[in-house]
């Protein structure tokens, strides 16, 4: 009964609040049409879904599935198990990217996290993980961002999936130049410094980290050494969009 009420309450304040701040999509960034939806459908027609064949640690697209794997994961070693990524950091994956992340679309969280757990299901059940870990981004950043975007988008994903997120256990130590402007080396020095986990407790053993976006890898081969070294069993990586070599 308590819960009837609350849940009936819960979508009274969703419909008022909706009345005023009505959502937007995370394409065009109107007013998404039909009420109720979490994107335009015209608009889901212009992402670029993350199509087979991939490589099979990144999850990266590949030209053949004979390959197997991509250049990048060819050449450099990877910690964590296997990532996956939900769209192409294409024209149309870059804008949605920028606005959440810069812009504050928070909201857009609840589309990318639908069709995370849709798509990528299969991956995500198959990886068992006892608990989703958002890449932490220094305090500093938080402080003008107000909010971590990889965290808002594993509370989405938790949502789906009943997986509970862990924020308290990796931890961004010092502020790093912007990723963008480093290469592969750089990186990677740049993020060992400046990434650090606290131990894991005894019932935390296979988790998933979750990002907004996989460039080159750096981020999370950092954040998989911090966790491997804090007891994690196992790493894999969850996305929304992948930069293409």
């Amino acid at each position: 009964m308590t819960i009837q009420k609350k849940s009936t309450l819960s979508k009274a304040a969703e419909e008022i609040l909706s009345l005023f701040f009505p959502r937007r999509c995370p394409v065009c960034q109107e007013i998404v049409t039909p009420k109720g939806g979490l994107i335009c459908p015209g608009c889901r027609k212009k992402v670029t879904f993350v199509e087979e064949p991939i490589c099979r640690k990144c999850g990266r697209e590949i030209p053949f599935l004979e390959q197997e794997y991509c250049e990048t994961c060819r050449r450099r070693p990877r910690s964590f198990e296997t990532g996956r990524s939900l769209l192409r950091y294409d024209e149309v994956g870059q804008r949605t990217i920028k606005a959440f992340k810069y812009g504050g679309r928070q909201e857009y969280a609840d589309w990318y996290a639908a069709e995370m757990a849709d798509r990528l299901g299969r991956w995500l059940a198959g990886c068992r993980a006892d608990a989703l870990i958002p890449v932490p981004i220094h305090k500093s950043r938080l402080r003008k961002r107000g909010f971590n975007q990889a965290e808002v988008l594993a509370r989405r994903l938790s949502k789906h999936l009943g997986i509970p997120v862990r924020k308290d256990i990796l931890r961004r130590t010092r502020k790093t130049e912007a990723q963008k402007n480093l290469g592969w080396e750089g990186r990677q020095k740049n993020l060992m410094k400046a990434i650090e986990a606290d131990p894991l407790p005894k019932e935390i053993r296979r988790v998933i980290l979750v990002d907004d976006i996989y460039t080159s890898g750096a981020t999370a081969e950092a954040c998989t050494r911090a966790l491997l070294k804090a007891g994690a069993a196992v790493v894999f990586v969850a996305t929304v969009c992948i930069v293409e070599e």
